[in-house]
């Protein structure tokens, strides 16, 4: 009875295919750039990046909810190239980065788009709130072979958010600028 059923398991473990792990990415940070644009008046586009983030991909390519996705901002690293603007963004009125030193992302689901691309699902972190948010991913460039051996892929990634979501007010200087904010990532992943 014990080797029918040793040979029993043994039929099954040989039947079914062996599942790939995900591949693991992290973010390149020297060629990789988290970028905002919001109205002022509405009438211009002001646009602003953060020098420093950092993040994680777990890319199973067959079985993509088993894919998984993580960033940190920092967000005294904020530069809209107009340093009084900055400091502002960097108080109470807005980012509040000396309670909330960091953004972050971790999503919750990953979906396949129309024409190649993903949809990432996730939880948005600012000054302390957290929102579901979903990304939509442009398709990932090809595997490609540094000169120094590393493999890396690139892609973008969008959604836009409404900054009163996450308790940015502005303080005074809130009815100066709009809303709705356009955020998008320019990635290039380093495959580990």
């Amino acid at each position: 009875m014990r080797t029918a059923i040793a040979l029993s398991a043994l039929s099954v473990a040989i039947a079914t295919p062996a599942l790939a792990a995900p591949t693991a990415y992290s973010f390149d940070p020297a060629h990789s750039a988290a970028t905002f644009s919001i109205k002022h008046l509405g009438i211009s586009t002001v646009r602003g990046e953060f020098a420093k983030m950092k993040g994680t991909v777990a890319l199973d390519r067959d079985h993509l909810s088993a894919s998984k996705v993580e960033a940190t901002i920092d967000a005294s690293s904020v530069n809209t190239r107009e340093p009084k603007r900055d400091a502002h963004l960097k108080s109470p009125d807005f980012f509040d980065v000396a309670k909330y030193p960091a953004l972050s992302f971790k999503s919750t689901r990953v979906d396949a788009a129309p024409g190649g691309g993903l949809k990432v699902t996730g939880d948005l972190t600012i000054r302390g709130v957290t929102k579901s948010v979903t990304f939509d991913v442009q398709p990932l460039s090809p595997d490609t072979k540094t000169p120094f051996g590393t493999t890396i892929v690139g892609t973008s990634a969008t959604t836009r958010i409404n900054r009163k979501d996450f308790g940015i007010t502005g303080g005074a200087a809130g009815v100066m600028v709009g809303d709705e904010v356009n955020i998008t990532l320019d990635l290039e992943l380093v495959k580990q």
